[in-house]
């Protein structure tokens, strides 16, 4: 990896187009996108990780239902992280006892929906198609997190061992002014955090630069302009854009000019959608993640099970009606 983004970082301004060049140079551009996500999303789970655990339940609603996933679901939009930040920080929050509904449905709360990428969005494809993309997300989030804890409550799947309800009837406003109480800031306190942010992301850092490596390989084989020509509107052109966004790694940042580059030059708005979407639901970094967090592969494969068939029908729809 850093012999890979050393060289890139040398050859840029040169006029080598070979594959090598192509793979070394989407190192350094992939990792000079991915950085500040992965640093603020360490510093998210070293800051979560000294919020007590019913504090945690109690802002995203302990009961089960529409609320606490709405709840679950706001969160993720309203974190300005990219995919793999936001995954650091949906780990922890299942270590911190949130239902596997909710950690799901924050997951896919789409990073692409963050203030800096939404702005992003709307400058490349227009305010009406990203608000509607933005709606369509979180549905897909709420309705994937309420199926997440009914199979859950079936016993189809595992309940996260993490989650607990001691402390419920404490009210809101008393444990955020108790917690507010119990911070003390100094460098020692600050190093902590960020050591603990460190340990708790590991997992979600190793498989990220895992998959900017499998990227980066992949920009050097495949031409820029194969996207416009082979993805239209069309069923053929959807499944193709949901096979590259499942096969190629790249965070929201990546993503998001070439859903656009999707929308307006191929116009084919459902296939921007998908490429989105299911960058997030079938994204190998997200799924091992899960795994190795909860130790269950079950629940690691039911996210693209249950959110790929939804964002194929939106794909299309949204294809045939634009």
């Amino acid at each position: 990896m850093l012999l890979a983004y050393g060289w890139g970082t040398l050859m840029v301004g040169t006029s080598d187009d070979g594959a090598v060049a192509q793979f070394t140079g989407g190192v350094v551009e992939l990792m000079n996108r991915m950085w500040w996500g992965l640093a603020i999303g360490v510093l998210f789970v070293g800051i979560l990780g000294t919020v007590p655990r019913d504090l945690v339940m109690a802002l995203l609603g302990r009961q089960a239902g529409l609320g606490g996933m709405f709840r679950a679901t706001l969160a993720g939009v309203l974190l300005d992280l990219c995919s793999h930040g936001i995954l650091a920080v949906g780990m922890r929050l299942y270590e911190r006892g949130a239902s596997v509904g909710q950690v799901m449905a924050f997951l896919l709360a789409s990073p692409w929906n963050s203030l800096s990428l939404t702005l992003i969005l709307i400058a490349l494809i227009g305010l009406g198609w990203t608000l509607l993309f933005i709606v369509l997300s979180l549905v897909i989030g709420i309705t994937t997190g309420l199926l997440f804890d009914g199979f859950v409550r079936r016993g189809t799947l595992p309940q996260n061992p993490h989650r607990d309800l001691e402390g419920e009837a404490v009210p809101l406003r008393q444990q955020l002014r108790d917690y507010r109480r119990s911070l003390q800031f100094s460098f020692a306190g600050t190093g902590r955090l960020l050591v603990d942010g460190v340990r708790g992301s590991k997992v979600v850092i190793r498989w990220a630069l895992f998959g900017l490596l499998l990227a980066a390989a992949i920009r050097g084989l495949v031409p820029a302009d194969i996207y416009g020509n082979w993805f239209g509107a069309s069923v053929v052109g959807l499944w193709l854009t949901l096979a590259a966004a499942t096969i190629i790694e790249v965070c929201s940042e990546g993503a998001t000019p070439i859903a656009a580059d999707l929308l307006n030059r191929a116009n084919a708005p459902g296939n921007a959608f998908t490429f989105l979407m299911a960058g997030v639901s079938t994204d190998y970094t997200e799924i091992m993640s899960i795994r190795d967090t909860s130790g269950s592969w079950r629940l690691a494969l039911f996210l693209p099970l249950l959110t790929v068939p939804q964002v194929m029908i939106l794909g299309y729809l949204l294809n045939q009606f634009a």
